[in-house]
C-alpha cells in the first residue's frame, strides 16, 4: 500500500508526443496528477479523460502537470488520445502490469468486447488517480476496482486551491499501531 508523504514507486514510460515521462523528474511546481486508466476498450475512461483534457490548463495554472497512463500499446493509446481530442493532456503507454500493481492498482481479466465494440486486453489495470509532489512523495490517491464513480477533476481543482492557500499537508500518513 502506498502511504502519503512517502516516496512512490518508480515510473518511467514513453509518451505519445512528449518524450519519456520519469517520476524522478516531475516538471510541475506542485507535482503531477497521474491518471491511470483501463485502456481504449473503456468508454467511461474516454469520457473521464476528455474531462481531464478540458481541465489540464487549470491544473497547469496551479503548478500541476497531468498525465494519462495505461498498459495499452502505442497504437491503442493513440486511438484513445484521438477519441478524447487530446491536445493538452499527455498520454503515456506500455505500463507494465507489475508496475501497476506496485502502485496499488487492481488487475482485471478480459471479458471480450466491451459496449464500445473494442476487445479488452487479456489483463489490464483498473483506474487510479494520484497526486505526487515534486519530491516523489504521495500527496493524494484514489484507487478503484471498477470503472464507475471516479473522483471529480473539478472537485480536485477546488481542493487544490484550498491545499495551496492553507498549505494543507498530505493526510493518511500514520502507520503505527492502532
Amino acid at each position: 500500500m502506498l502511504i502519503p508523504r512517502q516516496k512512490v514507486p518508480d515510473l518511467a514510460l514513453d509518451t505519445l508526443a512528449h518524450g519519456r515521462f520519469d517520476i524522478a523528474a516531475i516538471a510541475g511546481e506542485r507535482g503531477a496528477l497521474l491518471c491511470f486508466y483501463r485502456g481504449l476498450h473503456c468508454p467511461l475512461c474516454a469520457k473521464y479523460l476528455a474531462e481531464l483534457e478540458r481541465l489540464t490548463p487549470d491544473f497547469a495554472e496551479r503548478g500541476v502537470e497531468t498525465l494519462a497512463i495505461s498498459s495499452d500499446d502505442r497504437e491503442r493509446t493513440e486511438a484513445m488520445a484521438d477519441k478524447v481530442g487530446a491536445d493538452k493532456l499527455r498520454f503515456a503507454y506500455g505500463l507494465p502490469l507489475a508496475t501497476a500493481r506496485a502502485w496499488g492498482l487492481f488487475i482485471s481479466t478480459s471479458r471480450g468486447k466491451t459496449s464500445a465494440g473494442v476487445e479488452e486486453p487479456a489483463l489490464f489495470s483498473e483506474p487510479g488517480v494520484f497526486l505526487v509532489r515534486p519530491d516523489r512523495s504521495l500527496y493524494w490517491s484514489a484507487v478503484q476496482t471498477m470503472p464507475f464513480a471516479r473522483p471529480s477533476f473539478s472537485e480536485m481543482l477546488g481542493a487544490l486551491d484550498f491545499v495551496i492557500k492553507a498549505e494543507y499537508p498530505a493526510r493518511g500518513e500514520y502507520t503505527g499501531p492502532v
